[in-house]
């Protein structure tokens, strides 16, 4: 079994090692470095991992479940931005927006019914406007969260003209099962912010593109993405419990 001490060390080389990439991507799209977004998420990962990155100047971390980013959230400095990465069931909307009061972006409205529960529960915490993205199954499948790319626009307006507690900031995809995206998938995406800014009437530099993960941040950048959620190419594959398999 690997020690805590080299899995942290390894981890602090892979977050360099991908920052580096992201910045010649960016470079090779004619983009800012540092208008993208490095996400480290940090799911089944231990505090001490998160806290050496934290301690290397990296402040923004992903969890995709409820119950271990409310965990992690209070043994952190309040500075970590939190993003929450996946689908939430309205009857946890309190337990996320209550335990995680830095929570800095919500990726996954993928309904009308969430982005209401968040709306509502924002303006009943009285914390600032949460900032969310609309999430678009971009590839079809069913197994996926997302609004249909023909819905985008329809959620998107829903978001900015009824929930006045959050703020809309772009839209995500979450990529294929295998951490990889084709070029399609992101294009969708990126036509959708298209469509989306034009019917709202706001320019496309403040409309984030939340796509690109471990197999395929790379190309994300090139197309466009300012959001990229990296995970085990950071941290390593994921630990989950015998009990969880």
């Amino acid at each position: 079994m690997t020690s805590p001490l080299v899995a942290e060390g390894a981890a602090l080389a892979a977050l360099r090692s991908v920052m580096l990439r992201v910045q010649q991507a960016a470079e090779r799209s004619s983009s800012k470095p540092d208008r993208v977004r490095v996400v480290a998420v940090s799911k089944t990962k231990p505090i001490s991992l998160i806290r050496q990155l934290y301690d290397a100047g990296h402040r923004c971390f992903g969890e995709n479940y409820v119950q271990e980013i409310v965990e992690k959230a209070p043994q952190l400095p309040q500075d970590v931005e939190w993003h929450f990465i996946g689908h939430l069931q309205s009857n946890k909307v309190k337990t996320l927006l209550g335990g995680v009061p830095n929570l800095a972006m919500f990726e996954s409205v993928d309904n009308p019914k969430i982005a209401n529960h968040l709306d509502r529960m924002v303006s009943t915490l009285g914390r600032d406007p949460l900032k969310v993205l609309v999430q678009v199954n971009t590839s079809g499948e069913e197994s996926k969260s997302g609004v249909d790319p023909s819905n985008c626009v329809e959620l998107a307006k829903h978001v900015k003209l009824s929930c006045p507690n959050l703020e809309f900031s772009g839209l995500m995809t979450i990529g294929m099962a295998d951490y990889t995206s084709t070029p399609q998938n992101f294009q969708t995406l990126s036509n959708c912010r298209t469509e989306v800014c034009k019917a709202l009437e706001i320019p496309e530099e403040l409309c984030e593109l939340s796509m690109g993960m471990s197999g395929d941040f790379e190309l994300a950048i090139e197309m466009g993405s300012t959001n990229v959620r990296i995970g085990s190419t950071i941290f390593g594959p994921r630990e989950y419990p015998k009990k969880q398999e």
